[in-house]
């Protein structure tokens, strides 16, 4: 029996027939690969096939562009604000170049390769523009006086006037200075220490310090005159009886007839010329028996001198709100939560050591 041959074998039962010479029509085969491994012969007419390329990332021109423009601009902007140049940054041109710098923001937007840049410096200029920046400068001028854009040479020479605007330099020079009302506020609360010590047995707390801030001279710019404000003194013991609180203030009046000073004089009683209103919110009631506070006052006009003297009730309190002011300032300065208080000002005063060089300069304000 002869076996019937299937007709697309090769010369090997099971083996395809090899390719006709030059390969099939249309066949593709690349150059490597497992042929190539194999040892077969590249077909004609193969097609290669290599990756495409990575896609490159490129930083866009007019992005940067944008960036470094709003840069500058709000460089420029703070730089006129430090100067105190806040007419400057309202002005016309910078409101053009601030449309010129969005213009170039906004094409940066609109082109992919720019958009993050665009999108930062548009945060920016946000945050940095005429109308913000604008206003930082008019909030610090306002603070400091520092209105240079503006002022005059006239204006800038009043503003280094050395005196207050009003107060005769004649009294300044022939007054108290700071040091003599230093001195003379030491020695009248010393007085009344010991006066009140010697009645009714009161131990004392000294608290604070002793500030001395320079006045503003009413055209815009710093006197040579200063503010003084002494160290407190507050008693140890509370004194809540009404009655107690008379013979107090009778005990200090006394202390002040001996120095030539007026008698104190109560600012916590409507009769002060303090509304009935004013004289509740300030002192917790227009009725001293349920005030909290009792505030009284003496000077040395024409001299600078003023002495205040307090008493503190907290048994008048009775929503509280008082007691933790005065635990505040009693964590802060360590003085007693209530008691009496003694304190002196002093306003417009000259410091000996200034004398000589605030007549020197007097010389350029002639009239003044």
């Amino acid at each position: 029996m002869v076996e019937q041959r299937n007709a697309y074998l090769g010369g090997a039962d099971g083996a395809p027939p090899l390719p006709p010479p030059g390969g099939y029509h249309g066949a593709r085969r690349a150059s490597t690969g497992l042929d190539a491994a194999a040892g077969l012969i590249p077909a004609s007419g193969e097609v290669s096939y290599a990756a495409p390329d990575a896609e490159k990332k490129t930083v866009s021109v007019l992005g940067l562009v944008a960036l470094s423009a709003t840069v500058l601009f709000v460089l420029v902007l703070l730089l006129l604000m430090g100067a105190g140049g806040t007419d400057a940054v309202y002005g016309a041109s910078m409101i053009v170049l601030q449309f010129v710098v969005i213009g170039v923001i906004v094409a940066a937007l609109l082109t992919p390769a720019g958009r993050m840049l665009g999108a930062i410096a548009l945060a920016v200029t946000l945050v940095f523009n005429v109308a913000t920046v604008g206003a930082m400068g008019a909030l610090r001028s306002a603070a400091t006086h520092a209105y240079d854009g503006t002022k005059t040479e006239k204006q800038k020479h009043e503003e280094a006037y050395p005196g207050v605007k009003g107060v005769p330099n004649y009294d300044v020079l022939n007054g108290p200075s700071l040091e003599d009302v230093q001195a003379e506020g030491d020695e009248l609360m010393a007085q009344v220490r010991r006066r009140l010590t010697d009645e009714y047995g009161y131990t004392w707390v000294q608290s604070g310090a002793v500030d001395i801030s320079p006045e503003r001279n009413g055209y815009g710019g710093e006197s040579m005159l200063r503010r003084y404000t002494s160290t407190v003194w507050t008693t140890e013991q509370p004194v809540r009886d009404d009655q107690r609180k008379r013979n107090v203030m009778r005990a200090i009046d006394q202390v002040l007839d001996q120095r030539g000073m007026p008698r104190l004089y109560p600012l916590n009683e409507t009769g002060s010329g303090i509304s009935d209103d004013m004289v509740a919110k300030l002192y917790g009631s227009s009725d001293p028996a349920r005030q909290h506070t009792w505030e009284y006052y003496s000077d040395t006009y024409p001299e600078p001198l003023r002495f205040y003297a307090y008493v503190y009730d907290l048994s008048n309190d009775p929503t509280g709100e008082f007691r933790q002011q005065r635990e505040a300032l009693s964590k802060q300065d360590g003085e007693p939560l209530e008691g009496v208080q003694l304190v002196v000002f002093a306003r417009q005063v000259l410091p000996e050591a200034d004398r000589a060089e605030y007549q020197e300069r007097l010389g350029d304000y002639p009239g003044f």
